[in-house]
């Protein structure tokens, strides 16, 4: 019980390791039920895990400089669109969901980098922030796959039932690999669209290293030298 309290207070204190932990935690839990044939339960469980992600960002971003009404506004409106779509499923809500939480997403992204980069010190939630940073980039482009999939069937191909639309695991999949720049996805874009949003996120990557890592690698190493001096 200890270690259970000791744990909360340090999630508690390090929002974005938080968000992080919980991130990493909905890989594997996607991994487990995404998979097409969990049925209604299984989907349910996504739908709370989601919205459970969709909170905790909620609450980092809203310690940021950046942060505004918008994000408020933007999770309010996915939340009453996943209780529509609950009611009444449809292809068009679907589509709109995933638009609306991709949108939710960059911003979430870029509320976070404002946060790691308001001052000149680099904290232990900041250094943090720079993993959560990249999970949430990888979940706003992995939403755009989906919109994207949706309004152009068999963008999407893969080596296992090419031609059936990829689940979001498989997409998230994507997303992470196509972002850290390894190359090991067996899904491969063929349609102009597809291939020119997994281009963006290839360049997303690209600079998110070379701008906002390198520079909390560069605060850290400077804070040491002032320590050690």
């Amino acid at each position: 019980m200890n270690t259970l309290f000791r744990l909360l207070m340090h999630l508690r204190r390090y929002p974005s390791g938080a968000l992080l932990a919980v991130q990493l935690v909905g890989v594997l839990l996607y991994a487990a039920l995404d998979d097409g044939r969990t049925g209604r339960a299984g989907q349910i469980v996504l739908s709370l895990f989601g919205l459970l992600v969709l909170g905790m960002a909620l609450r980092v971003v809203r310690q940021s400089p950046a942060a505004n009404g918008w994000a408020m506004a933007l999770a309010a409106s996915l939340v009453g669109l996943w209780v529509w779509q609950r009611v009444a499923p449809g292809t068009h809500l679907l589509l709109a969901i995933s638009l609306l939480e991709a949108a939710f997403y960059f911003y979430a992204t870029g509320a976070l980098i404002a946060y790691m980069l308001q001052d000149d010190a680099a904290t232990t939630d900041e250094l943090l922030a720079a993993g959560a940073t990249f999970t949430v980039l990888a979940w706003a482009f992995a939403h755009l796959y989906m919109a994207c999939q949706l309004l152009a069937p068999g963008t999407f191909p893969a080596a296992v039932r090419p031609d059936e639309p990829r689940t979001w695991f498989e997409l998230l999949f994507l997303s992470f690999t196509t972002l850290a720049g390894v190359g090991l996805s067996d899904i491969a874009p063929v349609k102009p669209m597809g291939r020119a949003l997994v281009m963006l996120e290839e360049l997303a990557g690209v600079m998110y290293i070379a701008g906002v890592v390198s520079r909390l690698i560069g605060l850290t190493i400077n804070r040491r030298r002032a320590r050690d001096s």
